[in-house]
């Protein structure tokens, strides 16, 4: 079953007077619990396809469904609420806050949701850390733990929603090779298990190994 797909996807930054055109006509279907893999050289316009997948974005021409609901049809509170529920996402760079603590830190997305039972979400949280072999690092600080620990944190904090599609932009970007083939391992045995969607961008060929599909970007344009 189809899950995401665009039609006629595009995307133009004014640079200037001179506009830069990243997207140009993207059609990609995206099945309910597959793999994709978005490959592409640096500036080939993948992050910004991922973007505009995710909701995070807003497209110059074209459509991005989910499903048969089209994403940029609704008001910027019902995709707020899609991108916090229905969607999860992961970045190269972790963007956790320094200030909170880890557990903190996996808790904010449905703190934000406006979840009113803190003992079964704070339990949920334990969980997920527990799963990928953080259990007892509930209460250290991000500046406490290694590149791989940083990147299973941003990888529980995206699930404590229960997504149903997971955005990863190179996720395995900063990690040295063992952290790099756990985090691979986790998002293989999320779709495997849980049957979710993994979007992911990246260089890394290894990452495509697990991909169901893989669809190669350059100059904007699928290939």
């Amino acid at each position: 079953m189809v899950l995401l797909r665009t039609e006629n996807l595009h995307k133009v930054y004014n640079n200037g007077n001179k506009p830069l055109h990243v997207l140009k006509g993207i059609d990609l279907v995206i099945e309910e619990g597959s793999i994709v893999a978005i490959v592409g050289p640096s500036g080939s316009g993948k992050t910004t396809l991922l973007n505009l997948l995710g909701g995070l974005d807003k497209p110059t021409e074209g459509y991005v469904f989910l499903r048969d609901l089209d994403l940029y049809s609704l008001s910027d509170r019902e995709l707020s609420q899609i991108r916090n529920k229905t969607f999860g996402f992961v970045f190269q760079f972790y963007h956790l806050l320094a200030e909170f603590n880890v557990l903190e830190n996996v808790l904010l997305p449905a703190l934000v949701d406006g979840f009113n039972n803190l003992n079964q979400l704070k339990k949920k949280a334990q969980d997920l850390l527990a799963r990928v072999g953080l259990k007892g690092k509930e209460n250290n600080f991000p500046s406490q733990l290694s590149g791989g620990e940083l990147q299973k944190v941003a990888i529980c904090r995206s699930l404590i929603n229960g997504p149903k599609v997971l955005f990863c932009d190179e996720p395995t970007g900063n990690l040295d090779a063992v952290s790099r083939d756990e985090v691979i391992a986790l998002l293989k045995e999320l779709n495997l298990k849980e049957k979710m969607t993994v979007v992911l961008v990246t260089h890394n060929e290894k990452l495509t190994y697990i991909a169901d599909k893989v669809v190669y970007l350059k100059d904007g344009i699928l290939n």
